[in-house]
């Protein structure tokens, strides 16, 4: 679609542009962190922008790789700030994709061991898979502890309770070849204030798979499942006829490109445009890849876009 307006990719978009891309597109896939929202602040006109596609017919989902919270957490959280319009058919979260994996995908039989949140487990336990309890003595090490029987699973997430025996004993259950090996995604590290930054999943993941030898299955972005998730939850979904609208090249645009989509970049969350034009110069085929067919500056660039249409309609 891009090359249908005339320009190259990582072009700003703004008017026009906006209005036509507007009126090409049906499917509307977002982000949530750095897109719609930061922390506990949206992103100012984002709630504006998502009841107008409504309004107007367009399908709207929000593709996340936050697993930390279930899908009925972040219908609340839309609905506190001002995203009223949402509902949790339309939340694809990397916890509630890794459940759907477990249950419809490969069907598991036996236990799953999660490194990750209670938001993980809850949405694992709510798609009826069982987890493995932990219950151990405060000291009890890898040498002494018990492990649990018929675990056909080891699932990593974000974990800030993380332990040193909780990776041992994952080392443990991972040497069995038949348990599957699955992380919720790969992000590296999410952008605090003050310049911090919180180690992701991709970091826990990371350590498992040099202590157990083996790669990790990644469920959320820019793995092609979550959008397996979503075509088959909603009827005709035509790639050609998608937007994937994210803050992040190494996921969200990568992911669009990994299944088809047309991509756009917002500059409200952690990837800038001078990354994405250095990917654009690369050498490197595979760069080519996490490079946006469209850059805005903030979402709140379709208002202008959703008043001409209005006013031509009028």
């Amino acid at each position: 679609m891009a090359g249908a307006f005339g320009f190259k990719g990582c072009q700003k978009i703004r008017g026009p542009q906006i209005r036509n891309l507007l009126e090409a597109k049906d499917f509307f896939l977002f982000d949530c962190d750095g897109v719609i929202w930061h922390g506990e602040k949206a992103i100012t006109g984002a709630a504006k922008v998502v009841s107008s596609l409504i309004r107007q017919g367009k399908n709207v989902v929000f593709v996340t790789n936050n697993c930390t919270r279930p899908r009925e957490n972040y219908v609340h959280k839309f609905y506190r700030l001002g995203f009223t319009d949402v509902m949790l058919e339309q939340i694809f979260s990397s916890s509630y994709c890794s459940a759907l994996y477990l249950r419809d995908v490969v069907k598991v039989r036996g236990q799953v061991f999660v490194m990750g949140c209670d938001g993980l487990r809850r949405e694992l336990q709510e798609a009826g898979i069982p987890c493995v309890e932990e219950a151990d003595d405060p000291d009890a090490t890898i040498y002494d502890c018990a492990l649990a029987p018929d675990v056909k699973a080891v699932l990593v997430g974000h974990d800030d309770k993380l332990t040193f025996l909780k990776l041992a004993k994952a080392s443990c259950y991972l040497k069995d070849p038949d348990c599957l090996f699955l992380a919720t995604d790969n992000d590296p590290w999410h952008p605090l204030s003050g310049g911090r930054i919180l180690p992701g999943s991709g970091s826990l993941t990371a350590a498992l798979e040099v202590s157990s030898g083996r790669k990790a299955t990644v469920i959320g972005k820019p793995s092609r499942f979550m959008f397996e998730c979503i075509s088959s939850q909603f009827r005709g979904v035509d790639p050609a006829q998608c937007l994937m609208v994210g803050d992040r090249l190494e996921t969200d645009m990568l992911f669009g490109s990994n299944c088809g989509l047309d991509t756009m970049l917002t500059l409200t969350g952690v990837s800038q445009i001078e990354e994405a034009q250095e990917y654009r110069n690369s050498e490197l085929p595979t760069n080519h890849s996490l490079v946006p067919d469209y850059v805005v500056d903030t979402i709140a660039d379709f208002l202008p876009a959703f008043e001409e249409l209005e006013e031509q309609s009028n």
